[in-house]
């Protein structure tokens, strides 16, 4: 990885972590391990355009992760396999981790492309899921509709797990979307 490259995984995980208002430019730098300078050579204007490009960075990585696991799992499996990633991830760091892409909806004013970056991001998870719904034989619409259901109940799982300090959110959406996409 370049210095850009670890710059933006340091602010994905910190962003995850502390959210994007909890999070300073010194703490990024800390976590990648880069000098200062080069902070604001790849990010002039900061961390406002940091924390727009590490949501964009962090929302391509996971609709890679939902195609491949899609393409080599099914959808339901794929879900399963997310799921546990983010508990592991949760237990691991006492309930502080949370997903990156939320973190930069939640910035608000501080980083308003952070903000519409993570909608994108959310499209587009809910774009790969539907795709493979469809592929599994649901009709278009009720694949749309499982799509986002499934990104929304997981979304809303991690933030109600994090302030629980609890997975019971995650293990109840689990098994309710596992029961829904397998028809069981």
């Amino acid at each position: 990885m370049d210095a850009r490259d670890r710059i933006i995984a340091g602010a994905i995980e910190m962003f995850a972590e502390r959210g994007v208002a909890g999070t300073s430019i010194a703490d990024v730098i800390e976590r990648s391990g880069g000098p200062r300078g080069s902070m604001y050579h790849y990010f002039p204007a900061g961390k406002s355009q940091l924390a727009e490009e590490s949501t964009l960075a962090a929302g391509r990585l996971m609709t890679a992760v939902i195609n491949r696991l899609c393409a080599e799992r099914g959808p339901s499996e794929a879900l399963a396999k997310i799921v546990d990633y983010f508990r592991k991830r949760l237990v691991n760091s006492d309930f502080e981790y949370g997903c990156p892409v939320a973190a930069g909806a939640l910035a608000g004013a501080e980083s308003p492309g952070a903000a519409t970056a993570a909608g994108e991001a959310f499209v587009m998870w809910q774009r790969a899921l539907s795709a493979a719904l469809w592929q599994a034989g649901y009709a278009v619409d009720q694949a749309e509709d499982a799509a986002s259901a499934a990104v929304s109940a997981i979304e809303g799982a991690l933030l109600v797990c994090q302030a629980q300090k609890s997975t019971d959110a995650l293990d109840r959406v689990e098994r309710f979307l596992t029961t829904q996409l397998t028809g069981g």
